[in-house]
């Protein structure tokens, strides 16, 4: 298949509405033929934690959310994209429970790393663990084992307790190889047609080395899971964060990737009423990515942006999004942080409050993010001009709460009659159904405090206007009569 250059929705299973059979409901209801470039259900299987991120298997849907009939349901007029989480699966799973119960002599036991499967002895060297890109103290867990009582330490990247609730797999494994087959399968049989392999920078671990996106083992792995979905007509889009370097060579080699670099850009270009960084970043992106400005998790800075925006510049930016009610997450591994002691790993709130609550400049945004090459997501809190939700932070304790907003069938009713959400859809609208964007992108001359983007195919011509000044967007374009229209955002 191929993906459709259209707009896609990022949204938990549960976040619209209460259930899977109920976001249906609502895309039908309140937003039919809006995202016709599919829709990213964030993980709805059963999981042990971290919303979804811990799942015990991808072959059953979460009872709570509904079934793979209701998946399937949505994929009637929806593409569907989900996630695959090629690193780690949940404690909780009857693979890594069978390990626990018969530890060496389980069936699964290859499914995991144990540590002396990278260091033979058992015992990784301080300097080692010094180089690893840490998630937390230190990337490993001890297990006992309740057939032997025996100690068996474990690799887990992830995970905020100890042990943790996500157990990384060892991607070399035939086990693993059999397991990761047989979920790809099973989504193909359930219509699923784009898979995000989320976390896919951290599944080798090499010693003496960050076991991060290491070369040549990832390519190698990135080829066999490719050759796979391309035979079950599957897309991926690998989930790398990382130096904006690293996606360039990615989309280098064909593959799919995230533009983490444009949701700060377009937020510092607003911000500073400054379009100078952001054009420079447009001439030299790939187009072959996915384009969004919010998520589930944050706005990227480190390792992202590092060597593209100054320490100085981003901690303007930090501090006005902290004067907004934004929260930080922060880089974990000493060795990993500025020499000034910077280490911003991403900004957590929701984009409309980022902005402050300015309709303009939000439509200017999405705007900017619509006409950059690529596929355009809209994460469910923004598609309703969502603001920050303090009271989940506070009550979960969980940072990224502040844009993870579950909306009742009420709110939604009332939400998508605010005027700023009636200029979005509109302006989704165009991006969806104008030719043009499948043609040749152009990067205007402009003054710093303004934006001219342009698209042109054949006889269809459109060009975005943006006044940083007054944030005021205008589209231009040649209309079906071959004459020239506006349309006022």
């Amino acid at each position: 298949m191929s993906i459709k250059n259209k707009v896609q929705l990022i949204t938990y299973p549960d976040s619209l509405g209460g259930d899977l059979k109920t976001l249906n409901h609502v895309l039908m209801k309140y937003f039919p033929n809006v995202f016709q470039g599919g829709i990213h259900i964030l993980p709805p299987f059963p999981s042990s934690g971290d919303r979804g991120f811990a799942p015990l298997t991808y072959l059953e849907i979460e009872p709570q959310f509904g079934t793979w009939d209701d998946i399937k349901q949505i994929s009637a007029k929806h593409d569907i994209l989900l996630d695959l989480m090629v690193n780690h699966i949940s404690a909780k799973s009857e693979y890594f429970k069978d390990f626990i119960k018969h530890g060496r002599k389980s069936k699964y036991a290859d499914l995991f790393i144990t540590v002396d499967k990278i260091w033979a002895d058992g015992k990784p060297p301080k300097e080692d663990i010094e180089k690893i890109f840490l998630r937390r103290t230190e990337p490993f867990s001890d297990i006992t084992i309740e057939d032997t009582g025996k100690s068996e330490k474990v690799w887990t990247t992830f995970g905020k307790v100890t042990p943790s609730e996500q157990i990384d797999i060892d991607i070399k494994s035939e086990i693993t190889k059999k397991l990761i087959t047989d979920f790809m399968i099973n989504f193909n049989k359930n219509n699923v047609k784009i898979v995000r392999l989320d976390a896919i920078g951290y599944v080798v671990k090499k010693p003496g080395t960050t076991c991060f996106m290491i070369e040549p083992e990832i390519h190698e792995f990135l080829d066999w899971i490719t050759d796979l979905a391309k035979s079950l007509n599957i897309e991926l889009l690998p989930e790398v964060h990382s130096h904006y370097t690293t996606q360039f060579m990615l989309a280098d080699k064909g593959h799919w990737v995230y533009d983490f670099i444009l949701p700060y850009t377009i937020l510092e270009t607003l911000l500073n009423k400054n379009s100078e960084r952001l054009q420079k970043y447009l001439k030299i992106r790939p187009h072959k990515q996915f384009t969004m400005l919010d998520c589930h998790d944050g706005i990227p800075i480190m390792p992202d942006l590092n060597d593209l925006v100054s320490t100085k510049d981003a901690q303007k930016v930090v501090d006005i999004c902290l004067d907004r009610g934004a929260n930080l997450s922060r880089i974990f591994s000493p060795n990993h942080k500025y020499p000034d002691g910077f280490d911003i790993h991403q900004i957590r709130c929701s984009y409309y409050s980022m902005l402050n609550c300015n309709d303009d400049a939000y439509i200017a945004s999405r705007a900017i993010q619509f006409f950059a090459p690529g596929i355009p997501q809209v994460y469910y809190v923004g598609l309703l001009a969502g603001k920050n939700d303090e009271e989940n932070v506070n009550k979960t304790g969980e940072g990224r709460e502040i844009n993870r907003h579950n909306f009742s069938i009420q709110e939604i009713a009332q939400d998508i009659k605010q005027e700023v959400v009636q200029r979005l859809l509109k302006l989704i609208k165009f991006r969806n159904e104008y030719p043009a964007f499948n043609g040749d992108f152009i990067i205007l001359d402009s003054p710093s405090n303004a934006l001219k983007l342009k698209w042109e195919k054949d006889d269809k011509i459109c060009t975005l206007i943006i006044n940083l000044d007054s944030y005021k967007s205008t589209i231009e374009f040649v209309n079906n009569n071959g004459a020239k229209e506006e349309l006022k955002l």
